[in-house]
């Protein structure tokens, strides 16, 4: 635990600062808009992996992230998430160096009431079709002519878990191609990501062209529907990749996500650094239970990611999958700003 009694916060958004009060009710938070106002010695949240300037002497960071059982509904529509992610080493998504994530799979000593737990867990999210957003509506069939069905989920080509885990493929468009080379007679699956599709963040650099990579683009349908339906799942860092070991499809890695290197993927780009073998319900027991925080629909933290999961089904069944109001009355202001927000990272990429 951390020990300290004042918490400094820099650049967290008015909404987001409930849920991190809820992380840290022991502590005094001073929430600061620039890093001169952090001073020596000091503990800094900030969210994800932000470029900083340099800090005073020996400020210490906690970075913060949004965990995998997140919502019902889309982040970039300012959707109140449901669970957080505390990381004092890194930040799960980073494969450039450990993290709290890396550390807790590589070392926890597994207790067989830890992975029965995980175990019910994972049964219930698989049972109930939950994921990270809980978004989309529609079905899918497959083929008629029994091909093995490859699914390529789309991910924000902006975003930093591909910038830190991904060093080889980068772009929708590449990983496409190069399943197509390497599969030519599977049937090809691509999948836009929600945030794209919402028109809350741009579309990759040349993504039009993917259908020319797949046999079928599929926009709206439910991913769990599809994990549930398809063969493998090929993958740069998405999130993803990670709700389809939890229905056992064969996962490919073309990135370095935290699932990687456990001996549960076939990973293309090898992770030395993580050469321990885990089983399913290890993996679950560290992402799903140990390492996130979770809170209530009011924003408190509650205990347990099983109460989490009550309160996703309860928020799932009242909106059925439409945008609430305030959704579609923010949302084009939402995509204008994300629409400048993402031209920003591109130029300084």
């Amino acid at each position: 635990m951390i020990q300290d009694s004042i918490l400094y916060a820099l650049g967290f958004a008015w909404r987001k600062r409930v849920f991190l009060r809820a992380c840290f009710p022991e502590m005094s938070l001073v929430f600061v808009d620039a890093p001169e106002a952090v001073p020596p010695g000091a503990l800094l949240a900030v969210w994800g992996v932000p470029a900083l300037p340099l800090l005073a002497p020996g400020v210490r960071l906690v970075r913060v992230e949004d965990g995998f059982l997140r919502s019902v509904g889309l982040g970039a529509d300012w959707v109140r998430p449901m669970s957080w992610v505390l990381d004092r080493r890194g930040m799960y998504f980073d494969a450039t160096a450990p993290s709290d994530m890396e550390t807790l799979l590589a070392t926890t000593v597994w207790s067989p009431e830890l992975l029965q737990r995980a175990a019910a867990l994972r049964e219930m999210i698989v049972h109930e079709g939950l994921t990270k957003y809980n978004v989309g509506v529609g079905q899918w069939s497959r083929p008629e002519r029994g091909q093995r069905v490859i699914l390529v989920p789309g991910q924000v080509e902006t975003d930093a878990s591909i910038r830190y885990g991904s060093p080889v493929v980068r772009t929708n468009l590449e990983l496409l191609r190069r399943v197509r080379v390497a599969h030519p007679d599977a049937y090809v699956l691509y999948k836009p990501h929600p945030d794209v599709v919402a028109g809350l963040r741009l579309r990759g650099e040349a993504e039009s062209r993917a259908v020319d990579f797949c046999d079928e683009l599929l926009v709206h349908v439910p991913m769990h529907y599809l994990l549930e339906r398809v063969d493998e799942v090929h993958v740069m860092t998405s999130l993803a990749g990670f709700e389809a070991l939890l229905r056992g499809r064969k996962v490919v890695c073309h990135g370095q996500p935290f699932y990687a290197g456990w001996g549960l993927t076939q990973d293309l780009l090898p992770m030395p650094r993580r050469g321990r073998e885990l089983s399913l319900d290890a993996l679950v027991a560290g992402a799903l239970i140990l390492y996130p925080r979770y809170f209530d629909t009011q924003g408190a933290a509650c205990g347990t990611p099983e109460q989490t999961l009550q309160e996703l089904l309860a928020w799932r069944d009242r909106s059925r999958g439409r945008l609430s109001w305030s959704q579609r009355l923010w949302r084009p202001v939402l995509q204008l700003l994300a629409w400048w927000q993402d031209g920003k990272r591109r130029r300084s990429a």
